[in-house]
């Protein structure tokens, strides 16, 4: 394939605008299938005739190929360029689904999600750079925001529509729409979306030295820890708010709707945050999160206050990922792709992680409540982290003559900073 090279500053507004819709898109579809399939879990359950906690696997099978596919993919394709590397990440996000539509046992189903969750991460991490390049010095969290925000508008329209398709038709159809979808994002990136002549491509050298930073580490680890929490009540959020909660399984749709217009506010609010200060938006958004979590343990017995609490979990959880994702990529140095990838590796430790937690405390017969208690455990888990990591971040930029707070350190030029400066 014949790319051209667009240096970010000839992009007009307008074209601008496309290229990143058309990135957001593959975001939208990725927020489909990965929480679609917490929504359609009881569907799952009710067609292969298993439980809750078995079906659940369903969930963790994804969310382990994210976090397998993140690095691997990320390092194998590190001297790709960025467009050829999202055309064929979205290429395998399309084959997922199609095989998760047609899979006619639990056990190939559960294949099929890990196949589909493989191109997850890499997907982000290379959509949030090009992103970022093309929006240029100081709107680079602005930029990843609306990339991401494709994953919280999915909550709107894209995880209801799903469920209520599930529900009505079955839950394959939910997953052939899914690939619909991957099949307009490969179109719409091959059209839209420039190869900026400012990203260079890495050695896998390049991209495994992001490893070597612990602030690096410090992100990943808040992500895996502190998101676990969210997990954990949203990947049984249909039996907590019917069962619980009282609320119809028929308004489950319109349930998820309201959490998913939570995580676009959240979402705008979180990119604005980071670009003004980025440590405090990392710290003070994990406490909100993990407060915001408690008060839905205390709201679920009503219907009304549980699905107002729910909206509050999706907007503070959502306004965390903007930071953490701009924060590795200032730490990562050469290795930014793999940094922003793994933050999904992360995220989907933390679904993992909650998705098993909160079957596990269910499986104990301690109710549907029970997940929600563990979520604040693993939420004030993933502050203990951001804590010590924003103190020791604080002091070395500090320490570095002519450096900001919220500037990369000095002598590790990031590469978002020189794309924003190339022509």
């Amino acid at each position: 394939m014949t790319e051209t090279q667009t240096p970010s500053s000839a992009l007009s507004p307008a074209r601008l605008a496309i290229a990143i819709a058309a990135l957001a898109m593959g975001g939208f579809g990725i927020g489909v299938t990965e929480f679609a399939s917490m929504g359609l879990l009881r569907s799952i359950a009710d067609g292969f005739g298993t439980t809750e906690a078995s079906t659940g696997v369903v969930i963790s099978a994804y969310a382990l190929g994210v976090v397998i596919g993140a690095p691997l993919l990320t390092i194998a394709a590190a001297r790709m360029r960025r467009k050829n590397l999202l055309l064929v990440l979205v290429a395998l996000f399309i084959l997922g689904n199609g095989l998760s539509a047609l899979a006619p046992s639990l056990n190939l189903l559960i294949a099929a999600r890990f196949l589909a969750g493989v191109p997850h991460g890499a997907y982000f991490g290379a959509a949030c750079l090009v992103a970022a390049a093309m929006a240029g010095k100081g709107r680079e969290a602005r930029a990843v925001s609306l990339v991401i925000l494709g994953l919280s508008v999915a909550n709107v329209v894209g995880v209801p529509g799903a469920t209520f398709l599930g529900d009505a038709v079955g839950w394959e159809w939910a997953f052939g729409v899914v690939a619909a979808i991957g099949a307009l994002t490969f179109v719409s990136i091959a059209v839209f979306v420039p190869n900026p002549a400012s990203l260079e491509t890495v050695s896998v050298k390049d991209e495994l030295s992001a490893l070597r930073q612990p602030q690096v580490l410090y992100t990943l680890a808040m992500g895996a820890v502190g998101f676990g929490g969210l997990f954990a009540i949203y990947s049984y959020i249909q039996w907590t708010m019917v069962e619980v909660s009282g609320v119809p399984r028929e308004a489950m749709p319109a349930v998820l709707a309201v959490y998913g217009v939570g995580m676009v506010i959240g979402g705008l609010i979180g990119g604005a945050l980071a670009d003004r200060n980025l440590e405090r938006t990392v710290l003070y958004g994990i406490a909100v999160m993990a407060a915001m979590l408690a008060v839905f343990y205390l709201a679920t017995p009503n219907a009304v206050t549980s699905v107002i609490a729910l909206f509050l979990v999706g907007l503070s959880s959502s306004a965390v990922i903007p930071a953490l994702q701009t924060r590795l990529m200032q730490w990562a140095g050469r290795g930014q792709t793999l940094a922003a990838a793994l933050n999904h590796s992360a995220l989907n430790t933390a679904n993992a992680l909650g998705a098993w937690l909160g079957g596990v405390v269910i499986a104990a017969g301690w109710g549907y409540r029970a997940p929600a208690v563990a979520a604040v455990g693993l939420a004030l888990g993933g502050l203990a982290i951001a804590v010590p990591a924003v103190i020791q971040a604080r002091k070395a930029r500090s320490a570095a003559p002519g450096s900001s707070t919220d500037a990369a350190p000095t002598g590790r030029v990031s590469e978002v900073e020189v794309l924003g400066t190339e022509h």
